[in-house]
């Protein structure tokens, strides 16, 4: 099925949850002066950006090198978007991809891989590309903007902390796990599928 720009922009957010983020991005930038953290979103965000998208453009020859199969991509990146969905809708029923606690300024890791930029993402952009090649402009404009959504929610993170509440937060994240649900499922069933009708 091909997918419209609006979806594959909607899902990145989704599974890059900006809002769900929040806390450990706070706790990440805990050491961190007030007025150097503008400078360390912005340069996260660019660095997770720029990750996506050299994944958008060259995960294909990665796989490649590796022997890896469409079908077995598109059933292992099902697993780790519902993984990524369960941890949300059930806080801390998953492994952890980064510590609460974070000693000094981040750089890279924890904040840009694996906080935006995590394996859910990264293989789903190169999901995106096999699918379609030629929309390779348009899945850039659809990183592009989720990582202007990551940013402007770091940007205002203490206040939709201080205004949403936990409980709030905590709703809309769970809210966003049912919706990644039933995508991850729905990517999961459709590699099975590829893969025992090619076997």
């Amino acid at each position: 099925m091909k997918q419209s720009f609006l979806s594959v922009m909607i899902l990145l957010i989704l599974i890059t949850d900006p809002l769900g983020n929040i806390p450990l991005f706070i706790s990440s930038l805990k050491n961190v002066p007030v007025a150097r953290r503008p400078k360390v979103i912005l340069r996260e965000c660019v660095i997770a950006a720029a990750v996506l998208i050299a994944f958008l453009f060259f995960g294909d020859v990665f796989l490649s090198a590796l022997g890896l199969s469409d079908e077995v991509l598109k059933i292992s990146g099902g697993v780790i978007l519902f993984l990524i969905a369960v941890n949300m809708i059930f806080p801390g029923t998953g492994g952890k991809l980064v510590e609460d606690e974070i000693e000094g300024e981040p750089f890279i890791v924890p904040v840009a891989i694996p906080l935006i930029a995590g394996p859910g993402a990264l293989t789903y952009v190169m999901l995106l590309m096999k699918s379609d090649p030629s929309r390779g402009l348009e899945w850039v404009g659809a990183i592009l903007i989720a990582m202007a959504v990551s940013m402007a929610a770091f940007f205002a993170s203490s206040k939709l902390k201080e205004w949403l509440g936990p409980r709030a937060l905590s709703a809309i994240e769970r809210l966003m796990g049912l919706v990644l649900t039933a995508i991850a499922i729905e990517m999961l069933l459709g590699g099975l599928s590829q893969y025992f009708g090619s076997h």
